[in-house]
């Protein structure tokens, strides 16, 4: 579009896309080496060093030389309970939240943990990077411990291979996603919890788990800040572990255009693989683009055929998504205001025979379900989601795979129970742990 390019290439694009010299720290350059070596074993706490694993101790906080340590600054406590007990004798807990990272490629990882106490009964919730999901509420009683493994993506603005259609080998990143935990050297997982003890840690390189890429917008995006959260950093808890791992490209305030024009879809492309998904959202940010190419018909139509063809040619699956419905009423019900968008990605779908997921659909029959003050408890606006909300809509996004029949329904995890967007859980039975960072800014888009 026209005016999107012209500040692209102008000079005020220096007020929302970061230069490339502001990257060097966070882009994996030739200085940037693996400095852990995989697999890794950490145990966790003091007490008597376990052969085989390196020990981890309350007081190490991450620092690059190390690789490996507790982050962003927040503490634990080490318990020390028994010598003879190996790994399980010992560990760290917190009443707050707490991050521990280590310094890694971009690739996809295994990660196993073990989590309990000799004494003390404990209730943990790990999530991955920005904020992903990855298993709520995993209670241990006294004595008892568990271990859980999850698969993770990490990546790096850097594109191999040729340079993009821009003469440009990395990803045009936005202000507010310097910094954050998704575009750096390093694997993050996060605890918290009524108390969360982490006893042992094991690292692993995933060998070709299907990967699951998200192109879209803030309603999809890994958002950095409570009280914002989308669906698809709900979506990894839903999967079986080493089968498939998600990797959330969507960035705030996107559109099917702006994506292109980042590099964001050239980087998903180097990295796509036969057998692996590209779900494909957009509507919110295109619908207030403004010049001649501007509407569904046009230039957001040929953005979405672009991506289809692209993922095609590397004999991925394309799936498309129509945008979710905002929290908008008209005469006391919700109306479509997303204008000829959702229709337009349906009509795309059936010309091409493209699998669709109509979360349009199912969001609105979701929050119609909810009632018009039920559903203000699965917004912070009118457009994005809270945990609440993003957990709801994840299950819709889940109900949709199992309704296309796509090869990802047999890499759900076993047990999940059908969902109905006309039944959606209630508010009051929903509990999961904040995160410690916040903020009251909007996300970028309507």
């Amino acid at each position: 579009m026209a005016d999107f390019r012209g500040r692209f290439i102008g000079g005020a694009a220096a007020q929302w896309i970061v230069p490339v010299a502001a990257l060097a720290g966070c882009m994996l350059g030739a200085s940037v080496a693996q400095a852990v070596s995989l697999p890794v074993k950490f145990q966790f706490g003091p007490g008597k060093q376990v052969a085989g694993y390196r020990q981890v101790l309350p007081d190490m906080a991450y620092s690059g030389r190390r690789g490996y340590g507790f982050d962003l600054g927040f503490k634990v406590k080490g318990l020390n309970r028994s010598d003879a007990a190996g790994v399980k004798g010992h560990g760290v807990t917190s009443p707050k939240p707490f991050f521990f990272s280590i310094k890694l490629p971009p690739g996809n990882y295994n990660v196993t943990v073990t989590m309990g106490d000799l004494r003390k009964a404990t209730s943990a919730t790990v999530k991955a990077e920005q904020r992903r999901l990855m298993f709520k509420h995993v209670v241990t009683r006294p004595g008892k411990f568990v271990t859980r493994t999850f698969t993770v993506n990490t990546r790096v603005p850097q594109i191999g291979g040729p340079r993009g259609p821009h003469g440009h080998n990395h990803v045009h990143l936005k202000p507010r996603e310097v910094g954050a935990l998704d575009w750096d050297n390093k694997l993050t997982v996060e605890f918290s919890g009524r108390r969360p003890c982490l006893c042992a840690m094991k690292i692993s390189k995933a060998r070709h788990p299907v990967t699951l890429f998200i192109a879209g917008d803030s309603t999809d995006t890994d958002q950095r800040f409570e009280p914002w959260c989308s669906w698809g950093q709900m979506l990894p808890r839903f999967f079986m572990p080493r089968r498939v791992v998600v990797a959330n490209y969507a960035e705030d305030g996107e559109s099917a255009n702006s994506f292109i024009w980042e590099q964001r879809l050239h980087k998903v492309m180097s990295l796509i693989r036969p057998g692996d998904y590209l779900f494909i959202e957009f509507g919110h940010n295109d619908q207030h683009e403004h010049g001649p190419d501007a509407g569904p018909t046009h230039e957001y139509r040929a953005s979405i055929l672009k991506m289809i063809a692209q993922a095609r040619a590397r004999r991925a699956i394309p799936v498309l998504v129509t945008p979710m419905a905002r929290n908008l009423y008209r005469h006391g019900k919700l109306f479509n205001s997303l204008d000829g968008f959702p229709g337009e990605m349906r009509k795309i779908a059936r010309q091409k025979h493209v699998p669709l997921i109509d979360l349009n659909a199912m969001s609105t029959r979701l929050y119609a379900a909810m009632g018009r003050k039920g559903a203000k408890k699965a917004f912070v606006d009118i457009t994005h989601n809270d945990d609440y909300g993003a957990y709801e809509i994840a299950k819709c996004i889940v109900r949709g795979i199992r309704t296309d029949r796509l090869g990802l329904g047999k890499f759900l995890r076993p047990g999940l129970k059908t969902f109905n967007p006309r039944h959606p859980d209630p508010f009051s039975k929903f509990n999961l742990p904040p995160d410690p960072q916040y903020s009251q800014k909007k996300p970028s888009g309507w």
